[in-house]
């Protein structure tokens, strides 16, 4: 075969017919290959589950959860620190009475070297002869050694490992998404609008324009940046916000007083593998085939 050949594997070096190639079997897919929409959660879609919203709450910094994702959440949480807590005090409990147990051993260690000063025998020096003896001695069974003998094969217990120390835990719940204190009872429900189209029969999960805006009627989607009213949990479009609420500060559905902390961004973008907003970035790692 020619030097020219595509199959030609003669030669010392990776062509990039067969990086290609060999790329493309892997599965790994290429470099040039951009983030589809379908990557992207969706504007009504949970942060946790990724999934769209049964009943949705947002928390004050504009994240959208499932009710239940978000209460099994801090359930979960709430378990963790308990058997945190009890491993703490256990250890507590350990330290205390390690340390009395010190105190216990100095105290008879200073009882009886008082009463080996105060006894005159002259056996003494055969007595530390036959303890220097026994101790001397190589085998790692003698003077109780053969309860403390060390897993050399496990790295934690190993002779240099010294016992983890725990550190007591915090009972504050912190926001997966934002890594902000999150309470039950900050979290409001939010109310989405749906489409009123008679001739569209399809299923809610199936339609692209799922909701609206309340007031304006414009077609919520990911492209459309969106605010949650605090007092009635209604989403609108953040136009309809600037043009419209702002000029009275009145909720058109209910003429009620608002202000401008009633109103939440909801915050959009964002996988289970990408960041959110500004920070949205897809990686994915090279094959290793490449040279």
């Amino acid at each position: 075969m020619t030097k020219h050949g595509r199959n030609c594997t003669a030669g010392a070096f990776y062509t990039y017919h067969e990086k290609k190639k060999d790329a493309l079997a892997s599965g790994y897919g290429t470099n040039s290959r951009r983030i589809g929409k379908d990557s992207v959660k969706g504007f009504d879609c949970c942060s946790l589950t990724l999934q769209p919203c049964r009943n949705p709450v947002i928390t004050p910094e504009g994240y959208l959860f499932d009710k239940e994702a978000i209460l099994e959440y801090i359930l979960t949480k709430k378990r963790e620190y308990a058997r945190k807590m009890r491993e703490y005090e256990a250890q507590k409990r350990k330290d205390e009475e390690l340390a009395k147990d010190i105190t216990v051993n100095e105290e008879l260690q200073k009882l009886e070297n008082f009463l080996k000063c105060e006894k005159n025998i002259v056996s003494s020096s055969t007595t530390k002869k036959t303890d220097s003896q026994s101790s001397s001695s190589i085998s790692n069974m003698a003077d109780g050694r053969n309860k403390t003998l060390p897993s050399f094969w496990i790295p934690s217990k190993t002779p240099e490992v010294k016992p983890a120390t725990l550190n007591k835990p915090t009972k504050t719940i912190l926001c997966p998404v934002s890594d902000k204190p999150l309470k039950l009872k900050d979290l409001i429900p939010v109310k989405f609008t749906e489409v009123c189209d008679p001739h569209d029969k399809k299923s809610l999960i199936v339609k692209e324009a799922r909701y609206m805006c309340p007031i304006t009627h414009d077609i919520l989607a990911n492209s459309v940046p969106c605010a949650v009213i605090k007092t009635t949990g209604d989403v609108v479009t953040m136009e309809c916000v600037e043009k419209l609420i702002k000029k009275d500060w009145i909720n058109p559905l209910d003429n009620s007083k608002i202000t401008e902390a009633d109103i939440i961004p909801l915050q959009r973008g964002g996988t289970g593998y990408a960041a959110v907003n500004d920070n949205l970035e897809g990686k994915h790692a090279r094959p290793v085939l490449q040279a």
